[in-house]
């Protein structure tokens, strides 16, 4: 079955992100695959207080995952997958699309701040044409009304 990878950060643009993979794989029979990297200078401290901070960011994102998991249960009849990693988000998101030969398309939400697009955004599309599958830069301040509309 072919699924949709989507990143699940702590960004605004995130929400239409997760709507619009949940929305194609509904219409299109596919899976979604949730992603959310812990970036390595997190756990830049004593031994003891890095194992809590990370075991206190596995919590928060899986808190968050579940919110999204449920409306993509309830509402979509997706049963997304949540992974994990640790790392450079940019290195980890092209790991797990290596790992999982089923992952046909990379979702990310583009911010629409003055700041730009966002890390993510940026410095993937300028890769995008050594990406191992489709890149879709969801924008963040596209209504859902939209986003129904075009999925």
């Amino acid at each position: 079955m072919r699924k949709f990878l989507v990143v699940l950060d702590d960004t605004r643009e995130c929400l239409n992100a997760m709507r619009f993979a949940a929305l194609r794989a509904a219409h299109t029979g596919a899976g979604v695959t949730i992603l959310s990297v812990i970036p390595p200078e997190e756990y830049q401290h004593w031994i003891g207080v890095a194992e809590i901070m990370r075991e206190e960011a596995r919590d928060r994102i899986e808190a968050h995952f579940e919110v999204y998991a449920k409306w993509m249960r309830d509402k979509q009849g997706i049963d997304p997958v949540l992974i994990i990693r640790e790392g450079e988000p940019a290195n980890e998101i092209l790991a797990v699309i290596r790992d999982d030969p089923q992952i046909g398309v990379l979702v990310l939400g583009a911010g629409s701040d003055k700041a730009g697009p966002g890390p993510l955004v940026t410095q993937l599309s300028r890769t995008a044409a050594n990406l191992p599958c489709p890149l879709t830069i969801v924008p963040g301040d596209m209504s859902k009304e939209r986003l129904e509309e075009i999925t």
